[in-house]
């Protein structure tokens, strides 16, 4: 018996060692599937593709054959300052796929989903529109780190050709990531937007316009901040605050653009607007916090508020737009603990006082950081300006909605067309009393 016990009980020490790996994979697993199962999901259907690997091999092929170049045009130089140029031209390979290829498939996967009705099926799973949202966009982020790891080697190599510094190099690839989460989470939410297919086509035109256009002008800016410094360009503070508010803006947005593709996504019967008008909410504030902050170390430079003011309401109008062009109506369960103060409750009615009191109480708060200014000649022209455009934009989004409410108007009734009434109001405002005068001259 003794003899027959030593094989077992050896045999029962040895088993655990090679299952040491497997326990190990298998606590992976479990905590990525506890994460978002479906990033798992998606990266390996991307990574799957043809265009992936496609995008992959002519990245690495045309940075490989640009460090050749750069290794002839100066191996035989003691010191050279090609350095920039070749960053330069790194970057471009890198930004052909992030900012092009990669929001553009993130959008294609969503809207392939609403297309083939199979969004149903993911709404089976129990994860909810967040979590499958949040999913599609981690797993094109994690195709980008796939890009950015082969193409990385190749920027720092630019370093060492001289020309350009590190700070640099990482201010341009911190703003390039922040411009490309920005840009997925776009592309997401754009796939939300229309559910027709003359729509579908519109906005997948409209989307395609605008990457080609801000791929060509953050070529333009990253252009300017590696070549053009030293002759008439500087790292001044102006160019950091202007930056930072920049950095601010990308995160603050793509947050907001994500809660709106969210509560697009919602059933009716949830409360989908309370977390997009929080958002937008949450944004005015900090952002109006961090320009008071900005104008009290400028010494109390009256064009920050006045500039900010303008571009702040220019914001909350266009945001605006969709956020007082809800559909009317709420579900029973929502109506029962729905007050005259539930600002965050769906409704077009509510979205439009939020509106209002988001607008009014921009302007007043940068009119009277431009009457606390030193140099306050101007500020009461300025002021009257901003209160201008808050008013203007609450008097358009008040006509478009009258017209979509007024009786037999059953066409301009849905959200789309209350938002085209509103374009159409807004450039028959700015339109038609200029060539009156014109033409009354």
């Amino acid at each position: 018996m003794s003899t027959q016990a030593s094989p077992a009980s050896g045999a029962t020490e040895s088993a655990p060692s090679p299952g040491v790996p497997a326990m190990t994979s298998d606590r992976w697993e479990k905590w990525g599937d506890r994460l978002n199962p479906l990033v798992v999901k998606e990266v390996r259907q991307g990574l799957r593709t043809r265009v992936f690997w496609v995008c992959f091999g002519l990245l690495l092929a045309a940075c490989l054959v640009l460090s050749l170049i750069a290794f002839g045009n100066t191996h035989a130089s003691t010191y050279t300052r090609e350095g920039r140029t070749y960053f330069f031209s790194f970057f471009v390979c890198l930004a052909l796929v992030h900012f092009g290829v990669i929001p553009f498939n993130a959008y294609r996967s969503l809207a392939r989903e609403r297309e083939d009705e199979t969004w149903s099926l993911l709404l089976l799973t129990g994860l909810g529109p967040r979590r499958i949202l949040a999913g599609k966009v981690a797993s094109f982020l994690v195709q980008a780190a796939l890009y950015a790891s082969a193409v990385g080697p190749f920027l720092l190599f630019s370093y060492f050709l001289n020309g350009i510094d590190l700070p640099t190099i990482l201010m341009v690839l911190v703003m390039g990531g922040a411009w490309l989460v920005f840009l997925t989470l776009v592309s997401v939410c754009a796939a939300t937007l229309a559910d027709s297919r003359m729509g579908r086509a519109a906005v997948r035109l409209g989307l395609v316009g605008v990457l080609v256009v801000t791929f060509f002008q953050t070529l333009t800016f990253t252009f300017v901040v590696t070549q053009e410094r030293g002759s008439g360009f500087s790292f001044d503070r102006d160019f950091f605050l202007g930056l930072g508010a920049a950095f601010w803006l990308l995160v603050s947005d793509g947050w907001l653009v994500f809660e709106t593709a969210v509560s697009r996504l919602s059933l009716v019967t949830e409360d989908y607007t309370r977390h997009p008008r929080r958002a937008l909410v949450v944004q005015v504030l900090l952002t109006f916090v961090g320009m008071t902050a900005v104008w009290w170390f400028m010494d109390k430079d009256d064009d920050i508020p006045g500039v900010m003011g303008i571009l702040g309401g220019l914001h909350l109008i266009f945001a605006s737009l969709f956020m007082a062009t809800d559909v009317d109506g709420q579900s029973r369960p929502l109506r029962a603990g729905t007050r005259a103060w539930s600002l965050f409750k769906p409704g077009a009615l509510r979205g439009f006082r939020l509106s209002v009191l988001l607008l009014l109480g921009w302007a007043a708060g940068c009119a009277v950081l431009l009457r606390l200014s030193d140099d306050s000649t101007g500020s009461l022209r300025m002021a009257m300006s901003m209160v201008a455009l808050a008013l203007y934009g609450v008097l358009y989004l008040a006509v478009a909605l009258l017209l979509g409410r007024m009786p037999r108007s059953g066409r301009f009734a849905s959200p789309v067309s209350v938002r085209l009434l509103f374009i159409l109001v807004g450039v028959m405002g700015a339109g038609v009393p200029p060539l009156l005068a014109v033409f009354l001259d």
